[in-house]
């Protein structure tokens, strides 16, 4: 697991969240090394545990949704077990055997720091995190919160069916793998994809000014990938935000906090059937002695946000749409 610990050291510290990420600070208060408690559902052989971070509300109802995910597809006993910033893990690890515990699903950071040092025959599935450096990841399933690029181009070009090209600044460290994808996903739906890399804040803001100056806003777009490099919220977003409305260019965005501050659109997590999903990879673990998919997969159990306001500025009428949105911005 030596390589697993790698790579949770290098990953983006990240949760699943309804309205934005969760990231070390709002775990403060948890407490640093809790004892460690499971709560199982009925007796059977063979348990699936999730493990996730020990903190209070609301980011702890986001973890009970996607343990009821969990549990309504995974045909074992599962075990869920809060932990803190730092656990035990001989503790951990005993409690599991005491289980019958064959596969972990880890979510967020802590979750996964804490499975990091589990036995070799223990399974790993790993989830709450927005990426890892691919060439750790290959022999573990890591299911990212970056929603899928197909995703988003199937509802950029549901709402605004002339967009022909899509501007996108990242970072090769953080979002190569996310890029790949979009570049596959951008031949679907007939969009010329035009990546900017950047890895500093300095470079990515030269690339903004420079995109934004020369889109296009009657068949252009700009995408705000969850780049912690290149989409800083403090610069970045406003100046994007700004320009673009002023010059009428549609903005969307991987992070649904984005679409409350007037950005176009979002997908962001279904808790309930990312836990759907990851209970079917578990599973298939237990089944099979494999998960079934290696490396990373982008996030396809999406809701979605619009913000009406930038839709009318836009000159889109989303009356009749309203239906397909599960979060609206400005709220009623």
């Amino acid at each position: 697991m030596t390589g697993f610990l790698r790579l949770l050291r290098r990953c983006a510290p990240v949760a699943v969240a309804l309205a934005a990420l969760l990231a070390d600070g709002a775990a403060s208060g948890a407490p640093a090394s809790p004892p460690v408690v499971a709560r199982s559902a009925a007796n059977s052989a063979h348990a699936i545990a999730v493990i996730y971070p020990d903190i209070g509300e609301p980011y702890r109802s986001v973890f009970t949704r996607i343990i009821e995910g969990v549990e309504d597809t995974a045909k074992s006993r599962v075990v869920s077990i809060p932990v803190g910033m730092s656990v035990n893990t001989q503790d951990l690890a005993a409690e599991l055997r005491r289980q019958d515990i064959k596969v972990v699903i880890a979510l967020g950071r802590h979750g996964l720091l804490a499975a990091a040092g589990l036995d070799r025959n223990v399974g790993v599935v790993a989830a709450g995190v927005l990426s890892v450096p691919e060439a750790e990841a290959r022999a573990t399933p890591v299911f990212s919160l970056s929603p899928d690029p197909a995703l988003l181009f199937a509802r950029l070009k549901n709402l605004l069916p002339g967009t022909r090209r899509v501007h996108v600044v990242y970072d090769p460290r953080q979002s190569g793998w996310l890029i790949r994808l979009a570049r596959q996903a951008a031949r679907t739906y007939d969009i010329e994809l035009l990546t900017y890399e950047a890895d500093d804040l300095k470079t990515a803001a030269v690339r903004y000014r420079e995109l934004l100056a020369s889109a296009d806003p009657r068949r252009d777009a700009v995408w705000l990938p969850q780049d912690s490099t290149t989409v800083d919220e403090t610069s970045i977003l406003p100046m994007v935000l700004q320009e673009s409305w002023n010059r009428g260019l549609p903005v969307f965005s991987s992070s649904v906090s984005h679409v409350k501050r007037g950005a176009l659109f979002s997908l962001y997590p279904d808790n309930v059937e990312l836990g759907r999903n990851l209970g079917n990879v578990a599973q298939g673990y237990l089944s099979n002695g494999v998960a079934g998919v290696r490396g990373i997969v982008p996030l396809r159990e999406v809701l979605a946000a619009v913000n009406v306001r930038t839709a009318s500025h836009l000159g889109l009428d989303l009356t009749s749409r309203r239906q397909n949105f599960d979060l609206i911005f400005p709220e009623p």
